[in-house]
This record gives structure tokens, C-alpha cells and sequence, in this order.
């Protein structure tokens, strides 16, 4: 870092020429875009669609609102704008809007530096700190964004109200020469959200019906569900008209994607001295494809969304109960199973929100089906057909007929999910044509990998009704389907 001016008399006029916070992002853009560098690092699933409108909104010089549902990393977006500014800026020593020294805008500041002259001291302020966030609720006041007469500091300094020394400023002014974003906007009150239409278009604020003009200089961003950003939601008409560009959000359209936005986000790597989880890439899927069911489900409000921290938090559960089976057993491979899944089902349950017919169902079935539904995608994906009850017989293949014929016969497949490695091997072996229908379809290097994905086959196959499942104690237990449905008939 060059070295940084301590008075006003040591700061280079030319170099620290006085510059808008619009014009410093659209600098810092350019210079990034002709260099060939990434402006989002971490960013994914957004490259060809996001990104390329949040740019152009910013080389426009625009301020700009996120439009999504939870969990679309809007204000990670907003948070990340602040790598787009000078690293470091001078401001006037003290000054609560952080002014420069070369364009100061408030009476008492520029009295200060008619006063000090080239003696007067500056402060040198990072990016990160030039950014501010609000989290809109109802009761946010005016005085809390944009500031109130302080009638005390009026009464000692013997001075008008109308005197803009005696202003306690709120947090926006307070970000004067930065960013400033404001969450879930339609939440505010009208009232406060009149209070902004003069910060959007003339730049400056009023403060108890006071002739004030000063003129900030602050990027505003906003987010805000797309339910609420209507004309029948409760976001004024005037302040929506006064927010320059409108960008839509979204949830990774791809597996490949959401897989690497989790793996990114999620607790993995935790230190210590416990043999590393290893999720399979396939497993993986299954994982990101709970949260794509979930946003087609009938039983969950799709206003409200499925978050990408549902496959976070579900990754991270399933770590924690792979390392707890190898703490218990000693020596197995840290892998997950199939089964594990249901160990997830606290990370689903929290993080939808159920329509009536879900809340019907319960949470618990809701989850357990999202995942049944995953496991069947993505046991699709890799095998072979498998032919369900309502298909047409000449669609059927021939690969799981050894599997069906073994189970026809009596014959079941019990699994613990803790139960040691060597069992939960031997159980799978013990099937016939169900290594060679993974071997067939997957190219796997680790043998427990192969067992894992026999595991899948199994749960497919359930998941076709071609065979049953029941859920015990700790774990399930596949068997014919036939006879399932002739001892539930019995039983009632």
C-alpha cells in the first residue's frame, strides 16, 4: 500500500481528485473486464444470466434491486460489490458523513478546513467499511435510515433546530461515499419508503420538512422477494419507479451447479483429526436434487422457495453422521450411505414452508418423499429403465431380473445405518446381479463407491414399487413386494 497522507497539505490533488462512488464502480469494471478477471469469484450458476445485468446496471451507473426468492445469494451479491472499489479512500478526520477533504458538503466541515488548512487531518478509509445493510422491518423509522433533529445537542449548543449541526444523521448518511443496501424492501413502512424518493432521485435527504441539501453520494441496492415487488405488494409505486434497474435472481438450473455452490459453502474440511468424508459425485446429486424436488413439490409454497442452504445444511448433517458411524465402528470407510439420508430430514424440514396439503401430510412424509423422489431421479439418470407398475411390459430390461427373482423368493436385504461396513457389505453382496448392474452402468475407482451405488439400486428399485421397503429401528429393510402387500392385507 502506497503511503498514506496524514494532512491535507500531504494529499495529491490530482491522485485523490474528488469521485462518485457510480463512477469509481464503473472504473474499477472496466479495468477488471479488460484484464480478464473474474468480478464475482464464487459466484456460480450466474454467468450468463445474472451477472452480465448486474453489470451493465452498474456501468450505468444505476441504482439497482435483487428480485428472488430465499437462498439466492442476493445479499452475497450486494456484500461482494465493495471488491469493485478503490481500496482505500481519504476522508476528513471525525466527519460522521465521511467527507472528502477535497469537496467537503457540510457547513461545520468546511468551516473546519477554512479554519485548519493544509494542518487539517485525514483519515484513510478500507472498502469493506464503506459498505452498510439494513434488514427491513416494520417498525425501521425514518430517524433510523436517515436521521432526526437532536434537540439536546440543539439545547447545549444554544442553536436552532433548523441548524443542520444539531442533525443526528441515521445509518444511510452514514454510508455517504459507499454502498448501502437495504433487505426485503417491500417490508418497510410506506411512510419510510417515501422517506428514500429524494435520496434516489435528487440525492439528498430531508429531515423533519428542514431545508436540507446535501449531497450524498451513495449506491443504494435493495432485495426483495418477487411476491412482494408488485404493484398489488407493498412496495410503493414511486420508489419502485425511482430504482433505475430490476434484476432477476435465481436457483441453480443445473445439478453440476448446485453441487458446487454446496461444496463450496459447506463445513467440510473441519480440522481435525477424523478421517475426511468423501461424498461420491453421484451421492452428491442426490443431495442437490432433494432441494430441485422441493421446488416442484405440491406440498410446498414455491412463493416462498427452497433455499440452497437446505443442501448445506443437509450436506453438513450428513458429514456429521458419516464421522459419528466411523467414530462408533473404527476403520470403516468414510462414506455415506443411502440410508444416512434419513438422518437429513432436520435440515428439510426447517427450511420449507408446507402449503395446506403438506401441512396434511406432515413435515416428516413431506421429506421423506422429497428424498425418495431424489434417490428415483438419480437412480434413473444412471441405470437402466426399471419398469413400474404402469408401464408397458415390452419397456421392461432384463438387468434386474436376477435382483427381483432373489427377492421373490423370501429373501431380504436388512440395513443399519450403523451398523459396521462389513456387514452393511456383506447384505449388498448378498444379492445377486445387483454388482453387476453397478459395474455395468458406472465407472467407480473405490469399492466402497460400488457398494454405495448397489445401495442406490435398491432404493430405485423401491422407488419403481419393484420391491418393498420398510423402515425400522435405525435403518429399512427391502423384501418382495408382492408378499409386503399380501401380509398388509392379512394384517387388516
Amino acid at each position: 500500500m502506497v503511503k498514506q497522507a496524514q494532512c491535507l497539505g500531504d494529499l495529491d490533488a490530482q491522485e485523490f481528485a474528488p469521485c462518485s462512488v457510480r463512477d469509481e464502480i464503473r472504473r474499477n469494471i472496466i479495468r477488471i473486464l479488460k484484464n480478464g478477471e473474474t468480478l464475482f469469484p464464487g459466484i456460480v450458476g450466474y454467468e450468463d444470466t445474472v451477472e452480465p445485468q448486474l453489470v451493465n446496471a452498474l456501468l450505468s451507473k444505476h441504482d439497482l434491486v435483487l428480485l428472488g426468492l430465499r437462498g439466492q445469494a442476493k445479499t452475497r451479491l450486494c456484500r461482494m460489490l465493495t471488491a469493485l472499489l478503490d481500496e482505500y479512500i481519504p476522508v476528513v478526520a471525525g466527519s460522521a458523513l465521511r467527507e472528502h477533504p477535497f469537496a467537503p458538503i457540510t457547513k461545520a466541515t468546511k468551516a473546519l478546513i477554512a479554519e485548519a488548512g493544509d494542518d487539517l487531518s485525514i483519515e484513510w478509509l478500507h472498502r469493506e467499511e464503506r459498505y452498510g445493510e439494513k434488514l427491513a422491518t416494520p417498525d425501521v423509522s425514518v430517524a433510523d435510515l436517515i436521521g432526526d433533529i437532536d434537540p439536546l445537542k440543539a439545547a447545549h449548543k444554544k442553536m436552532d433546530l433548523s441548524n443542520e449541526e444539531v442533525i443526528h444523521y441515521g445509518i444511510i448518511p452514514r454510508s455517504n461515499r459507499g454502498i448501502f443496501t437495504i433487505n426485503e424492501v417491500p417490508d418497510l413502512a410506506p411512510r419510510i419508503q417515501v422517506g428514500l424518493l429524494n435520496l434516489l432521485e435528487e440525492q439528498d435527504i430531508q429531515i423533519r420538512g428542514f431545508p436540507l441539501r446535501l449531497p450524498l453520494d451513495v449506491l443504494m441496492v435493495f432485495t426483495a422477494n418477487p411476491e412482494d415487488y408488485t404493484n398489488r405488494g407493498s412496495i410503493i409505486t414511486p420508489l419502485k419507479d425511482r430504482i433505475a434497474s430490476q434484476i432477476i435472481t435465481h436457483y441453480p438450473r443445473t445439478l453440476e451447479s448446485a453441487r458446487q455452490i454446496t461444496a463450496d459453502q459447506s463445513w467440510d474440511d473441519r480440522g481435525d483429526d477424523l478421517p475426511k468424508v468423501r461424498i461420491p459425485d453421484f451421492f452428491g446429486d442426490i443431495i442437490e436434487d432433494i432441494a430441485f424436488r422441493g421446488r416442484d413439490s405440491e406440498f410446498i409454497d414455491q412463493k416462498s422457495g427452497v433455499s440452497a442452504r437446505l443442501s448445506i445444511a443437509a450436506r453438513e448433517l450428513l458429514i456429521s453422521q458419516v464421522e459419528r458411524r466411523t467414530l462408533m465402528q473404527g476403520g470403516d470407510p468414510a462414506v455415506p450411505r443411502i440410508v444416512d439420508l434419513f438422518q437429513l430430514i432436520p435440515a428439510i424440514t426447517g427450511k420449507v414452508e408446507l402449503v395446506y396439503e403438506g401441512e396434511q401430510e406432515g413435515a416428516t412424509k413431506v421429506a421423506r418423499h422429497l428424498i425418495g423422489g431424489a434417490c428415483r431421479h438419480i437412480f434413473d439418470e444412471l441405470f437402466p429403465r426399471a419398469l413400474s407398475a404402469e408401464d408397458d411390459p415390452s419397456l421392461s430390461d432384463d438387468a434386474y431380473r436376477p435382483i427381483l427373482e432373489w427377492f421373490s423368493k423370501g429373501q431380504q436385504v436388512d440395513i443399519e445405518d450403523e451398523c459396521p461396513y462389513s456387514q452393511y457389505e456383506s447384505a449388498l453382496n448378498a444379492v445377486p446381479g445387483l454388482r453387476e448392474v453397478v459395474l455395468d452402468n458406472i465407472k467407480l475407482d473405490e469399492e466402497a463407491d460400488v457398494v454405495l451405488a448397489m445401495e442406490l439400486v435398491l432404493e430405485g428399485l423401491h422407488q419403481h414399487s419393484l420391491i418393498s421397503k420398510l423402515d425400522v429401528q435405525q435403518g429399512v429393510s427391502y423384501g418382495d413386494m408382492l408378499r409386503s402387500m399380501l401380509e398388509d392385507i392379512g394384517q387388516s
